[in-house]
């Protein structure tokens, strides 16, 4: 029978700076996807890489008197080590500047050229040069900025190739009405769909104005624009030039996982080149968040940006790994703290996972010489608790499964130590030291039997979060082999008697969080961050500020403002018409029938035409395209118009 194949892709990455935590956090999502995937039996392939051109690389190369090519050949090798510290097991690793894919690239341009599907043109516009990309007006951020970075825009002009990109929007808007799993997660599927029902132009693809890049063929004053060089690694990698059969295989089974910043190149642009070409779009691309740290954006000026090398050295590749999956739900923002890892080391990894195993291995040694019995743990005629904790068992794998195809990796991982605390609590409720005391010998054997499959399902299911771990669990369990090359399908419960355990190891030492916190006392007297309060006021000036609840009635949009929505509210007595910058944040659907805090003694001022009588409330956190919004609301069911203290 003929393996069902999986193709996984990073987003290629930018040379321009030294490996991160959003860098590591996407590899590891796709590693632990891949690692599953190859457990079910899937012929897998899984691509990270390097993205080498642009003008950045030329710009820092000649800042650094190198050439462009001297300098990434320099740098790619940060994050082909970051991959071997955290334990990364991708199949190939493309850079832009290797010449499978600069033959790929000139080809796909000149049959999109041949076809009529690239003219040339005239382009002029607002261009950020750190994207290196061209902005519409309407996309722009405040003070002409650019909507991805913050950083200003400039004006350029010059001579263009252009992709006829909206001839094939129909096409696409049919393809994603069809498959809702095209993007995820939701919010970003509604996020594309909206783009696609407005207007999406023809894109220009090449430049005049820089060197490094691919030539275009037959014009070599122009090079491929960036971003069109960049998204057709996804295809080189896997023989779309090369090898027919190759690309036959695994393309109709691509998957792309991307940070949201860049999801509309691959949801849009991408999806219409390959229209063009008569190629089959990627099954879904799978956007993720952003990190801020202890509640802030990420930046060299702060000195915040997390180092992924320094987190694995102080505490280990695997934790690491586990963390960053486990604290928020796939697609979310997060926030990473070290506080937080060193809490999940202690509780999840040290308390649940591996007081289990050393319990279960060493009660293995004290009461059967260290040979797993042979007890009745299945069938009708098995213990109620025993049965209950199969059952466990298997309602987790398939939970796990469930949760792994629609990419929830902290769901799944809830799942296992769900399983995982289960089998801590049937300890408890055995007492397998009272069955040795009181002589229940064929009780005892059953009970130790029943943890070591506990273990043994526990190592397969997480072997793909914590694979160097897992193959130590499995080591100390007396298994053959390692937990990654045997297939989650064909576990079976009650296979284990007669296996030799080893001596315990302990797996994830616990940290002493008192001396923890003493050891990172100067380095976090550094880093912290100086908040500039507001002057002080008394109870009066307080008590002058009238803050009311009021209920949201209708929402509109303001043409003149990106911003503002003009916004009813309701406090009960009346109805007010007030502004608020919050346009960025919610959708008038996620606003309308919602309980507010506003204040209502504000004076009435006019924005964008519009008076606004009154402020609502709102907390909000990081900067630029990462701040996020939340509303301050009731929590419970108080009448309108109610006085807020």
């Amino acid at each position: 029978m003929e393996k069902k194949s999986f193709y996984i892709t990073t987003p290629i990455y930018y040379v321009n700076d030294i490996p991160h935590i959003g860098h590591a956090y996407t590899t590891i999502a796709c590693d632990v996807m891949s690692r599953y995937m190859r457990m079910k039996g899937c012929d897998v392939r899984f691509l990270t890489g390097t993205d080498e051109h642009g003008q950045k690389v030329q710009a820092a190369a000649e800042a650094k008197g190198m050439t462009p090519q001297e300098l990434v050949d320099k740098i790619h090798v940060n994050f082909r080590e970051l991959w071997k510290v955290l334990n990364i097991s991708n199949d190939d690793f493309i850079r832009t500047t290797e010449d499978r894919h600069i033959r790929a690239v000139q080809a796909m341009f000149k049959k999109l050229m041949d076809q009529g599907d690239i003219y040339k043109g005239n382009y002029e516009g607002w261009y950020c040069v750190p994207c290196e990309t061209y902005v519409p007006e309407s996309g722009m951020g405040s003070n002409r900025t650019c909507p991805d970075c913050g950083r200003p825009l400039i004006t350029m002009k010059e001579e263009s190739y252009f992709f006829r990109a909206s001839k094939y929007v129909p096409q696409l808007i049919a393809h994603y009405e069809k498959n809702l799993q095209g993007v995820m997660p939701r919010i970003r599927y509604n996020e594309i769909m909206s783009f696609l029902r407005g207007e999406v132009r023809d894109q220009s693809v090449s430049r005049t104005t820089l060197k490094w890049g691919i030539p275009i063929p037959g014009d070599e004053k122009h090079v491929v624009y960036v971003w069109f060089d960049a998204l057709i690694n996804y295809a080189t990698a896997v023989g779309y030039l090369d090898s027919p059969e190759m690309f036959q295989k695994y393309w109709p089974a691509v998957r792309h996982m991307v940070g949201k910043d860049i999801i509309r190149f691959h949801c849009v642009i991408w999806p219409l080149m390959l229209l063009a070409l008569g190629v089959n779009v990627p099954v879904s691309v799978i956007a993720h968040g952003w990190w801020t740290v202890d509640g802030e954006k990420m930046s060299k000026s702060k000195g915040n940006v997390v180092d992924p090398f320094k987190m694995a050295e102080l505490y280990g590749a695997d934790a690491f790994r586990y963390f960053l999956l486990r604290e928020v739900p796939f697609g979310n923002d997060g926030d990473f703290s070290e506080t937080a890892l060193a809490g999940r080391i202690n509780s999840d990894l040290a308390n649940d996972l591996g007081n289990l195993l050393n319990r279960t291995l060493q009660m293995i040694v004290n009461y059967s010489d260290g040979v797993v019995p042979d007890g009745n743990i299945g069938g009708a005629s098995g213990d109620p608790l025993d049965l209950e904790l199969r059952a466990s068992g298997e309602s987790a794998v398939a939970l796990v499964d469930q949760a792994m195809t629609t990419f929830s990796y902290d769901e799944a991982l809830k799942q296992i130590w769900g399983f995982i605390a289960r089998g801590n609590k049937y300890i408890d409720e055995t007492m397998p030291w009272k069955l040795n005391k009181e002589g229940q010998t064929e009780r005892l054997r059953s009970v130790l039997h029943t943890l070591y499959e506990v273990l043994r399902l526990s190592a397969l299911l997480v072997a793909p979060y914590i694979p160097e771990s897992a193959e130590k669990i499995w080591r100390q369990l007396g298994c053959a082999g390692t937990p990654l090359s045997e297939r989650l399908d064909d576990f079976r419960w009650g296979g284990g008697a007669g296996t030799r355990v080893d001596k315990a190891e302990v797996l994830f030492p616990r940290i002493d969080l008192e001396q923890w916190k003493k050891d990172r006392a100067p380095q976090a007297k550094e880093e912290q961050q100086v908040v500039e309060h507001e002057a002080e006021i008394d109870i009066g000036g307080f008590r002058a500020v009238e803050m009311r609840v009021a209920q949201v009635v209708r929402v509109e949009e303001i043409p003149r403002s990106k911003k503002l929505y003009k916004l009813e509210v309701d406090l009960g007595y009346e109805r007010r018409t007030i502004c608020s910058g919050i346009k960025n944040f919610f959708k008038p659907e996620e606003l309308e029938g919602r309980r507010i805090v506003m204040v209502t003694n504000l004076k009435p001022t006019k924005l964008c035409g519009v008076e606004s009588n009154g402020m609502i409330l709102a907390a909000s956190a990081g900067e630029g395209e990462s701040e996020r919004v939340a509303l301050i609301v009731p929590d419970a069911e108080i009448p309108l118009g109610s006085r807020v203290h």
